[in-house]
Order: C-alpha cells, then sequence, then structure tokens
C-alpha cells in the first residue's frame, strides 16, 4: 500500500494520471482535428446525470420504443474514468466536460493539484458569448457547478452559490434557494447582490416559473426549490419549458456572438443510486422530452451544435429476462456509479466531431474545435 501511495504521489508531481499514467486530460498530447465544413455558432452540451445505455433503452421501452435521441446523427463512447479512480463522480465528470481535464472525485473545476481550470463556460463568456445553466438538480450541485465554480470538494455548497453569484452566466434555473439567502457561515444574501448587479431573480416561493417572463435586458435566475427539485413523478414539470426559455433569451441577447448553454437531467442519477426503475424512467423520458425541443430549435436554427451525454452510469442497471413493455424486470449491481463507457450523440453542425471512442476529456476540445477556438492546453 505504501508502494502504492508513494507511486501516486510522484505521478501526480509529474502531472501524470494514475489510471494510464498519461498527463492530466489522459491524452497522450493535446488533439488536433480536421478542419470542419461547416461551424456551429451555438452550442448546447446536455448530460443526462447517471444516464448509460440501460436507462436509454428503459426509457425507450416505456415510451412507444422512441425516443428523440434517435433523430441524432453521429454517436460515439466516452471513457469516464476520473484521476484517481476508475470510477468516476458526477463533480470529476463534470470538470473533465468543463475543462478538459481528468481531476480527483469531488473535485469542482480544480485539477489534481487543487488549483482551478478555466471553464468552456468562464472562456466563452470573455469571448462574447452568452451563456446559460438549467438542471433539475440544485444549480449547485456537482456537475452545473463544475462548469462555473472551483473548490476542492463539491460539498462546499455556499461557496458555489458565491462562484454562481460572480460568474456572469446569463440565466440559470435549478434548485438550492437556502445556499444563497439563508446562509450558515455568513449573512450575505446573495440573491439581493445579484439583483443589485443586474440580475432579475425570482424563486418558486415568489412565482410559478411560466408566469415568470425574463426582462431581455437582464440576466435571468430562477431557483425551483429551496434544496433539491422534487422527482417528475411528484409534479415538477420545468426542465423542458427552462430550456425553450432559456433558447430563446440566449438566442436574443447572443445577437452575432452566440451562445453556450449546459441542460442536465439531473435525476435520472438519482433513480440509479436508488435502484427505482420506475424513478429512472420517468426522469428519462423528462430529459428526453426536453432533448425533442432542444433538436427542433437546432433543426430550425441550422448553426447549433447539440452534444448529448452522461458523465456516468449510476446503478448498475440491467433489464432482465421476462420483460415485457408493460413492465421492465429490473436488476442493479449496485447503489452507486460504474465504470462503462457512456455513450454520446450529436446533432448539427461539428457533430461529427462526435462519432469514435475517447476520453471524456475530449470532449472539451472537440466543442473548443467546434467553435473555432484554438485546442490547447486546458484553462487558457
Amino acid at each position: 500500500m505504501k508502494n502504492i501511495a508513494l507511486l501516486s504521489l510522484l505521478l501526480l508531481l509529474l502531472g501524470c494520471n494514475p489510471q494510464t499514467g498519461k498527463g492530466p486530460t489522459g491524452l497522450d498530447e493535446i488533439p488536433t482535428y480536421s478542419a470542419l465544413p461547416n461551424m456551429p455558432k451555438n452550442v448546447i452540451l446536455m448530460i443526462g446525470d447517471g444516464m448509460g445505455l440501460t436507462q436509454i433503452t428503459a426509457g425507450m421501452i416505456k415510451n412507444d420504443n422512441k425516443l428523440n435521441l434517435e433523430r441524432c446523427q453521429f454517436t460515439g463512447l466516452h471513457k469516464s474514468y476520473s484521476y484517481d479512480n476508475l470510477i468516476t463522480d458526477s463533480a470529476a465528470g463534470a470538470t473533465a466536460f468543463a475543462c478538459g481535464i481528468k481531476t480527483y472525485n469531488q473535485a469542482i473545476g480544480v485539477g489534481p493539484d487543487t488549483l482551478p481550470r478555466k471553464t468552456i463556460l468562464e472562456l466563452l463568456t470573455r469571448a462574447g458569448y452568452k451563456t446559460g445553466l438549467v438542471a433539475t438538480s440544485t444549480i449547485v450541485h456537482a456537475t452545473p457547478a463544475s462548469f462555473y465554480a472551483h473548490v476542492a470538494n463539491r460539498k462546499q455548497y455556499e461557496d458555489i452559490a458565491t462562484a454562481l453569484s460572480t460568474c456572469n452566466v446569463d440565466y440559470f434555473v435549478g434548485g438550492g434557494l437556502k445556499y444563497f439567502n439563508r446562509r450558515e457561515n455568513d449573512e450575505r444574501d446573495l440573491v439581493k447582490e445579484m439583483m443589485d448587479n443586474g440580475y432579475q431573480m425570482s424563486n418558486y416561493f415568489e412565482a410559478d416559473f411560466d408566469s415568470v417572463e425574463p426582462d431581455p435586458t437582464k440576466k435571468f435566475g430562477y431557483l425551483t426549490a429551496d434544496n433539491d427539485p422534487l422527482m417528475a413523478s411528484q409534479g415538477r414539470n420545468y426542465l423542458q419549458p427552462a430550456t425553450e426559455e432559456a433558447l430563446q433569451f440566449l438566442k436574443a441577447k447572443s445577437a452575432d456572438d452566440g451562445f453556450f448553454l449546459m441542460v442536465e437531467g439531473s435525476q435520472i442519477d438519482w433513480g440509479g443510486h436508488g435502484n427505482d426503475a420506475n424513478y429512472i424512467v420517468t426522469e428519462m423520458i423528462d430529459f428526453d422530452n426536453t432533448i425533442g425541443k432542444v433538436l427542433d430549435f437546432a433543426q430550425a436554427d441550422g448553426e447549433t451544435l447539440v452534444v448529448i451525454t452522461a458523465d456516468h452510469e449510476t446503478g448498475g442497471f440491467a433489464i432482465n429476462p421476462g420483460s415485457t413493455k408493460e413492465e421492465i424486470i429490473a436488476a442493479f449491481t449496485t447503489k452507486n456509479h460504474t465504470g462503462t463507457m457512456i455513450p454520446v450523440f450529436a446533432y448539427g453542425p461539428g457533430a461529427s466531431l462526435f462519432s469514435g471512442i475517447y476520453e471524456n476529456t475530449e470532449i472539451y476540445y472537440k466543442i473548443r474545435h467546434a467553435l473555432g477556438m484554438p485546442v490547447m492546453e486546458p484553462g487558457r
């Protein structure tokens, strides 16, 4: 054990990944890609947290054997392991997408050395793009947080909320109100601070999402729950309308500059942790209904790349013999994540980049290349 610990420390000091012996990107070198015939102006990254092939299949079976995912033009697989573990968590998995690096489980927007790395959302904001985040978890949960925050541990929710309040994201919808206005570590009211800094802010206590009209002259934030949002089966129904609103809002604000939107179907993962097939299916269908609206937008727009994937699979979910369209006989190998490769679906200009088998970090580099950004060391 001592030798393993010493080797891991040495690899960290050398900037190598203990899973592969390669650099923190998980790659031998920064990738290069062929020129694209058509480049997108906008990118929408959709993450079905915990969504493996069986989750997709179960949703398809229970949705009359079809999903909007089938409309995608290209498919691939990514290798989901993290810097320190063959089984990633959502923090390291989303940081791979957001920053182009493999990092340790629990890390948000930092490398194995705990130093912050610039995220794709931050880089695009700096380049003039408009940006948005929509999630069915809290907005400070691991996946959305990895696109704007830089903390050593994903459970630093109040620090993550503080980061959101200053990151200049143009549009966000998700739960977690209490981390903004009833904080344990200080007495700050981040909702008020954001309103003072030009945000239109609202929450589920004040108004239903459908009754709120975003002001295009301001940035927009809506907090859907005090902590975690409800399950779809309990009546949560904002993912599709919030995503549609984000598309119109960001398109109007971006003019010629383009936009980046990250949408997470967060609770597919929670169904996997609970070994609850019905929970998985209802969340999967809710996510796929939103995918349908996003693909409709991209088809009409003609300048939007849509990438749909997951950070990892959850539950070791299987559909057992004896299953029917009416009743899936589910089996699970774990209540945690698994290390299987994860499907990637892509649509629109630049979609061909996402075919094949590659590291999860390459999703970051492929998005950069599609948008005409130099493909260089992560965080630059």
